[in-house]
């Protein structure tokens, strides 16, 4: 496969992003879809723990997130559901998509704040419901996959929650339930409806408009701080560290933007990531290969082409019924591992975080379906060279799921129509009919970010 660099037209980027909540259709979907994998379980009772950064299951059956406190909800399988909840989240049960009913439990509270229970976390478990023998799921936000373990006795929730489940049912199961929600295969958020592609589309797309923004204003002079700000993104939550890194990162242990002054030459990445995807850029702050130091001047072919050319074979291969294992091997052919050191899973699930989990692994059997979101994700690494990145994500939707959409949100239908004409017209890239681009960037990369007007292309 040719790749050209060379003049192209602007990507369609969009500024009329306004977000689509998840309807309480949606909402009874999940708590269904829920109850249907815990019987299939055999569990009694599913205990699924939240907090600020760790709260994506938990929404996904509240709604919510709690903030800066800890909160278990409690599900079990008749179809009682307690929140478990901290002095200054105990307001959201009213607010809950599931019915549930509310314990008070001000050890989720912040360090010193009132303590004032007549119960121990023990008892406060038992209000809910745990009690001996039961079989009892635990899932906090992730899904342990080790070769080395038994996966189902490994729990991401904090020892003292944990505790106090032991102690009420030391004689029946306890068991890791991540899965549940993020099995790559089986998991039930792992497939999306048309509400939810909605949902998440506006966070995709708005990190892709916020990062464009950015990129055009990378400059000799700047600071990083001066173009992180681009990255402002109406007050959403991000769910990554956003990235404006301009030469040698992480200096002084700083992950964060720095007051740091671009120079021309710099290697440059810049990152945001928001709920439904994450969009990623990583280049060189100059106008073409003679503003580079003298040892990198090869980047374009050496590493830059390489790399979009593995991309652009990711886009064109992804699509409903493709092999996961199949897209692994085809990222090895094209980008070595060998060669080109990247380690994590090229393609992975995304959603209401920005990695779910990922089907594509050496010898996968899953087959991509519709309702898959997905992010392309190769990182490659040359020592002494900046990196190459263009990371962006898409969703798989079969004919009826894309009618759906069309029907029921056609400013976003007409987006991602915009993006598939952008990456077939412009860019040559040849997408499968199921596939729809969820960034405004899909398939958009430019190594040298000062010439604003060229960009790679499949020739």
């Amino acid at each position: 496969m040719e790749i050209l660099y060379g003049k192209v037209s602007t990507p369609p980027v969009h500024a009329d992003y306004v977000p689509v909540v998840l309807s309480k259709e949606t909402m009874r979907e999940h708590r269904e879809k829920v109850s249907v994998r815990m019987r299939e379980e055999g569990l009694e009772a599913l205990v699924v723990y939240g907090d600020r950064e760790h709260g994506a299951n938990y929404a996904y059956l509240t709604g919510f997130e709690p903030r800066f406190e800890e909160s278990v909800l409690v599900l079990h399988a008749d179809g009682r559901c307690y929140l478990m909840l901290g002095n200054e989240n105990l307001k959201m049960c009213q607010h809950s998509f599931i019915q549930a009913e509310s314990i008070h439990v001000p050890h989720f509270s912040l360090p010193n704040q009132p303590m004032e229970t007549t119960k121990s976390l023990k008892e406060l478990f038992a209000d809910a419901g745990i009690r001996d023998g039961m079989r009892i799921g635990c899932a906090g936000w992730k899904m342990f996959t080790s070769r080395l373990e038994d996966n189902e006795a490994l729990f991401d929730l904090p020892s003292f929650i944990m505790e106090a489940i032991r102690q009420n049912n030391p004689g029946g199961q306890i068991l890791s339930a991540g899965g549940i929600f993020l099995d790559p295969e089986k998991g039930v958020r792992v497939h999306v409806n048309a509400n939810e592609i909605a949902h998440y589309e506006f966070g995709a797309g708005l990190a892709s408009f916020r990062v464009w923004k950015a990129l055009n204003q990378v400059a000799p002079g700047k600071t990083e701080l001066e173009i992180a700000d681009y990255l402002a993104p109406y007050g959403q939550p991000v769910t990554v560290t956003s990235i404006c890194a301009a030469g040698e990162r992480f200096t002084d242990a700083v992950v964060f933007p720095r007051n740091k002054e671009i120079c021309l030459g710099d290697r440059f990445s810049v990152t945001l990531g928001l709920r439904g995807g994450l969009t990623s850029r990583a280049a060189y702050v100059a106008m073409n290969e003679g503003d580079l130091p003298e040892n990198v001047r090869d980047y374009v072919e050496r590493l830059a082409k390489p790399y979009y050319r593995t991309m652009v074979h990711w886009y064109e291969k992804v699509g409903i019924g493709v092999s996961a294992g199949e897209l692994y091997e085809m990222a090895e052919k094209v980008l070595p591992r060998e060669t080109y050191h990247w380690t994590l899973n090229p393609g992975h699930l995304t959603g209401a975080e920005e990695w779910t989990s990922s089907p594509v692994y050496p010898g996968s059997k899953i087959r991509l379906k519709s309702g898959m979101m997905l992010q392309v994700d190769i990182i490659p690494s040359l020592a002494g060279y900046g990196g190459a990145n263009a990371e962006d994500g898409i969703a798989l939707a079969d004919e009826a799921l894309r009618r759906e959409l069309q029907r029921q949100y056609p400013r976003t239908w007409e987006r991602m129509e915009d993006r598939r004409r952008y990456m077939k017209e412009e860019l040559g890239i040849e997408l499968k009919e199921e596939v729809l681009p969820l960034s405004d960037l899909c398939g958009y990369m430019r190594p040298y970010l000062l010439n604003r007007e060229w960009a790679f292309k499949k020739g």
